[in-house]
Formats: C-alpha cells, structure tokens, sequence
C-alpha cells in the first residue's frame, strides 16, 4: 500500500483510538506530514526504536510500542525464554510510563512475566536489574538525550547489554515479519497483577544497585580526608539521575553537594534546555552559574537517563571552568581507576582497557603505560559489554575499563551499559584523591597531556532529514568508499578501513587484511602524524557523522590542528553534495 492508503486504513480501523484518529484528520491537507509519518514503519534498529511521538506508523505510539514488543515476545518465546521474564525501566520523557506499561502487557498477553520498575530509573539500573533478577531480556523507555518530542525503546538481552548478533538481527526479523497491528497481543493490567505477570520493582534492586557501585570505590581515604572540602554541582538536567547519584555521593560521605534547583525534578519537555545533552554547551549554563557562586570544585550533568556524564572542572590557576569532552573524561577515570588499582593491589595479567573504533588514541597510549590490552569495538557501548560476556564464557581477561567518546563509561561489571551514576561517583572520588595530591582534575589531566601527549579530538556532523537526506547520507558514504581520498587537510592517509566489507587496506602497497569486526556501514582513515577520521551514519538521527583526531605538542598546537582538520573535513564533504 501507499502511504496515502496506510494513513486512510488507520482512519478507518475500529483497532486505533479516537485520539490517534483525531490527530490525523488534523493532517488532512498537510501531504508531506502525511508521507513522513507512514512511508515506513518506524525502523526498529539494533539498538531498538527511536522517533518522534505522533500517530503514525513512522512515529512512537503505543501501536509501535506494542508491536515491536509483540516481536520481541515472539522471539524470546523461540529461543524459550518465556518463563525467565523482562525487565522494564522507563525515564522522564513524554509517554514513557506509558509506552512501559504497554510493553509489559503485551508481554503478559503472551504469558512473560514483566518486572516494571515503580517510577523513573538510570539506564545503567535496568542493565543491572535484567541480570539480577534472572531476565530474558529488558527494555528501557528513553530516548537517551534527543529533543523532547522524541522517545525510544531499547532492547537489552540477559548478559544485560544492549542486543548484539545474533539477538538482534532475530529480534528485528520477528518485529519485521507482520505489519498487521491488529495481531499484536495486550490484555488489561488488573488482570495481568492478578495473574502474577505483572510485577513493580523498586526500593530492593535500588540497593543492590547503589552498594555494586560502592563496592568500586579505591581511595575510601581520600575521601574522608577531602569530602568536607570538595564542592560538587550536579545536574540531572530534568532526568533519572537525581535520587541515584545524590544518593551514591552521600553514602560516600560527600557533604558538600549542590543540585542545580531549576534541573533537579523530571520533566520531559526539559524546559531549561532546548536539547538535554551533557555534551551541549547550554546544558551547563544554569549549573556554571551556580558554581560561579558557591566556588565549586567541579560542575556535573548526566543526560536523562543517566547513563553518559558531562563534566566541567575547576582551573585554580585562571579561577575558569573547563569542559571536558568525552574522550577527556574518560581517559581522565581510565588512568585513574587502572592507575589506582595498579597503585593498591596491582593489576591482573590479562587485564584490558576496551574503547570504540571512534574514541580518542590517548586511550591506547594509557592502556601501552600499564601493559594491559587495548581492545577495540564498533561504535555502541553494547560491544564493550559483549567483550566482558566474553571475558565471563572463556574464562579468560579482566574488565578494566571501558568508555566511548560520548561521555559514557561503565567502571565494575554490574552493568553491561555505560553507567553516569558510578562515573559520578568515580570522578568525585578522584577529585578527592587528587585534592590530597593538592592537585585539581584539570592539573591531573594535564599530567596527563605532559605524559601521554596532546591528543585532541572533535566531531562534526551534517544534518540531511526525511527521505532525500537518507539518499544523501548514502551517497556520501558511496562516494568515500569508491575513490577514497588521498589526503584530510595536511594528512595523509595511510589506510582505509571498511568496516561494511570487512577490509583494511593499506593506501601505498595495497595490501589488504580483514578488520576483525562485524559489518557496519562505517568507513575509518588512519592518517599520518598519528591523526585518524571516521565516517559514519548516526544510527539514532538523521545526520553523517565525523570522529577526528588529531596529536599535537601542546594544547595550543592541539586546538589549532584540531580546528583545521574539522573545517576541511566540512568543506570536502559540502562539494560533495554540490
């Protein structure tokens, strides 16, 4: 059918509500708004759904919640995991408690137990939930740190990462494989409680959770030593975070912590900022100001659902506040916990630092320091929790560490996704520790710099929307891999790697070897004077990304290499596109 006769269908079938039918006669005379919310179904992807909420079968709604749920039911049943149950956590945005709820009774309609957490949770809380309670699998209601209208659903499977092959691609073939929505199954929530299969969780996984992420303190005494000096502002920017993180930092013994009062309650239309982002600059404008007053050490933001952390710290010497990006966040929690570790009761022998093929060098240069292994992932923290499921079935390797370059790291193993409230945790038990050193964060990161060198790196990204966009993302991705470029700016390439086939080749001998990881449409350029590029489709909005690094010699030189780089990247690809 066309989309014109999916939008009549939906106004003529007794199965979609009087709400949902009222919206779309509103569209009547807007086309294009028509051809956008039907011309597809809403694509459930490898890390779930993700879209605008509206009527319409491109759009987030309780239909698309239940179908795709109805998928998911369908393929845990085949792989007979109905009697082990999913558990459901949901975040602060519009239709989250909602579209949880219609998850759980679709579940229940098939006879799979839901365990529903009672209010809002941290992504990194329903990861720990999924293991802790024996799940199938589990599934989060956020849309992570995307604009208001959106919302999403993600799919966790029961090692408690995000799904991977071949879980995901059997998922999406169920989901995929009927688009009658009236075959979806639901049944009434009274009957599902009294049925025993549908389940609210709460204040137990709560403290399991939060004595997990106590358990990986190291420097207990540091933070004894420094907890009535360290100043801390946190904010939750309207999210999950609130309880959690304060809770963690006062069980530490942290007195000084201060909550940005206009960020502190959920709210889903995130009223202070147009985009709830830590990595935004915006996003810190209300907490800076805050720290400004009270002198603080350092100035905390976790995205809604908590699990990436964006941070600012505290220059003594100029009195500024500094933003640290992911990559330098990371790195800054990767030398510490490894370094401490090693510092107190040594490091183990198969011990390894795991990082995304998009995450800053400096990471490799840290992992050479202690002699543990650097191990590479695509793009997604749900591959670093596939390496710790590996690490657990063979036996063999010793999490460390892991982070990506958008400010998400996971410190223990109790969750298998990246975990803002642990990170919280973690840098203020660092600034502690370094607060004793009569050092600050920043001067431990440019320790770091002096140490492993000035890496700098940056992202840019080109927004193209609705179906012309998608065709222009291609062709962008199409043209880079059928004549790849001689140079980037003043670099050189010195090898191409395409992930989608499979293929490193290196540019002067031609020589090829395989990459070692799954496809992915993701083209990455190993360039001269250890810089690197990466091109790839952002797999949650309609835009192409561009990662880049680059290595200078101070961080001046740093900058200035950095911000050349990304404007000739820029530049390249806009003639590209005419």
């Amino acid at each position: 059918m066309s989309y014109r006769e999916i939008y009549e269908s939906w106004l003529e079938n007794p199965y979609f509500d009087e709400e949902t039918k009222k919206e779309l006669r509103a569209l009547k005379d807007d086309e294009k708004e028509i051809e956008d919310r039907f011309y597809r179904e809403l694509e459930f992807g490898t890390a779930g759904l993700r879209g605008v909420i509206g009527a319409g079968t491109n759009r987030m709604n309780i239909y698309t919640v239940r179908k795709a749920t109805q998928g998911l039911a369908n393929y845990i049943m085949k792989q007979n995991g109905q009697n082990k149950g999913v558990a459901i956590a949901f975040d602060s945005r519009r239709m989250s408690p909602e579209f949880a709820d219609e998850a759980a009774l679709c579940l229940n309609a098939n006879g799979i137990k839901a365990y529903v957490f009672e209010s809002l949770r941290p992504t990194p809380e329903l990861s720990y939930a999924v293991r802790k309670l024996g799940c199938i699998a589990g599934i989060n209601i956020t849309a992570s740190h995307n604009p208001p209208e959106y919302n999403g659903y993600k799919v966790y499977w029961e090692d408690g990462a995000q799904i991977t092959p071949p879980h995901d691609s059997g998922i999406m073939a169920e989901v995929g494989a009927f688009s009658d929505y009236g075959v979806v199954k639901t049944m009434d929530k009274s009957e599902a409680k009294a049925a025993g299969l549908y389940v609210t969780i709460g204040a137990d996984i709560d403290d399991a959770y939060i004595e997990e992420l106590k358990s990986q303190v190291i420097h207990w005494d540091s933070i004894k030593e420094a907890q009535k000096d360290i100043k801390i502002v946190y904010s939750p920017l309207h999210g999950t975070g609130n309880i959690p993180a304060r809770r963690v930092l006062k069980e530490l013994g942290f007195e000084n912590v201060y909550v940005v009062p206009e960020q502190e309650l959920p709210d889903g239309n995130f009223p202070t900022v147009s985009y709830p982002n830590p990595e935004a600059a915006e996003a810190f404008e209300l907490g800076l100001k805050l720290a400004k007053e009270i002198d603080a050490d350092l100035v905390l933001a976790t995205d809604p659902d908590a699990d990436r952390l964006g941070v600012y710290v505290k220059d003594a010497k100029s009195g500024e506040y500094i933003t640290l990006t992911g990559n330098m966040s990371g790195c800054l929690l990767a030398d510490y916990e490894i370094g401490q570790r090693q510092a107190t009761k040594g490091l183990p022998d198969d011990g390894a630092l795991i990082k995304t093929i998009v995450t800053t060098n400096m990471a490799d240069a840290i992992a050479k320091a202690y002699g543990v292994e650097l191990i590479e992932v695509l793009t997604g923290f749900k591959y670093i929790g596939q390496q710790i499921l590996g690490f657990e079935q063979k036996k063999k390797g010793t999490y460390l560490f892991g982070f990506e370059e958008s400010y998400g790291c996971l410190i223990g193993t109790h969750a298998r996704d990246k975990d803002a409230i642990v990170a919280t945790m973690a840098l203020c038990e660092a600034a502690a520790y370094y607060k004793t050193q009569g050092k600050t964060l920043w001067d431990a990161m440019i320790d770091m710099y002096e140490k492993y060198g000035y890496y700098k790196d940056d992202i840019k990204s080109i927004t193209l929307k609705g179906i012309e966009g998608l065709a222009k993302i291609q062709e962008i991705l199409n043209t880079l891999r059928q004549d790849t470029p001689e140079k980037f700016g003043e670099y050189t390439v010195l090898s191409a790697r395409d992930y989608k086939t499979g293929i490193i080749k290196d540019v002067k001998t031609g020589e090829e070897k395989p990459t070692g990881l799954p496809a992915s449409n993701v083209l990455y350029y190993d360039l001269s004077d250890d810089a690197w590029l990466c091109v790839r489709p952002s797999g949650t909005e309609p835009k192409v990304k561009f990662y880049y690094g680059i290595k200078g010699t101070s961080l001046e030189d740093a900058n200035a290499k950095s911000e050349a780089l990304g404007k000739e990247v820029l530049s390249m690809i806009e003639e590209m596109l005419g």
